[in-house]
C-alpha cells in the first residue's frame, strides 16, 4: 500500500495546485479587457485544431460538464469568436470552430499574457522549463486516464 503521507506527492500536489492558482490569477490579470481565462484558454485549443469539435468532445477535453462549457461557448458565440454549426452527419449534434474574429482575439490575448510568461520563463531559465515540459506532460496524461 502507498505511503499517502509520501512527502514527494504531497509536495508535488502542494506545487501544482499553488502554481495552477499563481498562474490563473497572473494570466487572467494580464488578459485584455473582457476577456475570461476559461474564453482564452477555449480559443487557444480551437487555434490548434484541425477540425471541427462537438461540444461533449471539448467538455471531455477541459474535463468540465456539459452546462460550464455551454456557458463558454455561448459567450465565445455571441462575442463571434467561435461558430456553432449543426453536424451535417448527425444532426443532434453540434459542431464547433473557432472564427476568424476568435483567431483575432486569441492573437491578442496571447501577445497580451507573453511578456508575462516570458518573462517567468527567463527568470526560471529556458533550459530547465524545456526539461520540466516533458514530465508535466506525462503528469497530465495520466491525470487525464482517471
Amino acid at each position: 500500500m502507498a505511503d499517502t503521507q509520501d512527502p514527494i506527492a504531497v509536495s508535488l500536489f502542494s506545487e501544482l495546485f499553488m502554481a495552477d492558482q499563481l498562474a490563473r490569477n497572473k494570466l487572467s490579470k494580464a488578459l485584455p479587457k473582457g476577456m475570461e481565462l476559461s474564453h482564452f484558454t477555449m480559443l487557444n485549443h480551437l487555434y490548434q485544431l484541425t477540425e471541427p469539435r462537438t461540444p461533449a468532445q471539448l467538455a471531455k477535453s477541459f474535463a468540465l460538464t456539459r452546462g460550464a462549457l455551454t456557458n463558454t461557448l455561448t459567450k465565445l458565440e455571441w462575442a463571434g469568436h467561435i461558430h456553432v454549426s449543426p453536424d451535417w452527419d448527425d444532426a443532434r449534434r453540434k459542431q464547433v470552430v473557432i472564427s476568424p474574429a476568435g483567431r483575432r482575439a486569441r492573437d491578442t490575448a496571447l501577445d497580451a499574457v507573453a511578456p508575462m510568461i516570458m518573462n517567468i520563463i527567463e527568470r526560471v531559465g529556458p533550459d530547465r522549463v524545456r526539461d520540466t515540459l516533458p514530465v508535466l506532460r506525462d503528469l497530465r496524461r495520466n491525470l487525464a486516464e482517471d
